[in-house]
């Protein structure tokens, strides 16, 4: 796989992921990927109902997976490994209603020899309110 690069690469990893049911399913299976390379990756996708907490705005939790998964797939373009995650912090600005088109941008910071670190952020595509920013530390290894 390391031979695959942007929306390729994204593409590969969706599937992946829709093949094995993993948890990422209902938050990265019906993204729209717009762009990746070279640590960044952007997305997009419409709220929908299972997305969705009891108050019927889009779930905090949800929320958070995709900012993992999407920072995750922006720095599989720059370094090649997903790593794993040492701290995920999500500041949670505006609530999202169900068939609101969200963008989420993603984008490696820093990747070094041990650590990365990414930023993210969702926003309704009308307006370009930030309904959610993340900030993702990935230790990568060697």
């Amino acid at each position: 796989m390391s031979k695959l690069k942007g929306l390729e690469l994204i593409k590969v990893l969706v599937e992946r992921s829709l093949k094995a049911k993993s948890f990422d399913v209902t938050s990265v299976g019906g993204m729209k990927f717009l762009s990746a390379g070279d640590g960044h990756c952007k997305a997009e996708f419409t709220v929908s109902e299972d997305q969705l907490n009891s108050a019927g705005t889009l779930h905090g939790g949800c929320s958070a997976t995709i900012i993992d998964c999407i920072s995750t797939y922006a720095l599989m373009t720059k370094a090649g490994s997903p790593g794993v995650s040492v701290d995920l912090n999500v500041s949670f600005l505006r609530a999202a209603l169900p068939g609101e088109v969200i963008l989420v941008d993603a984008k490696t910071i820093k990747a070094g020899k041990t650590l990365a670190f990414l930023e993210v952020e969702m926003l309704k595509k009308e307006g370009g309110a930030i309904v959610a920013r993340g900030q993702h530390t990935k230790f990568i290894g060697s």
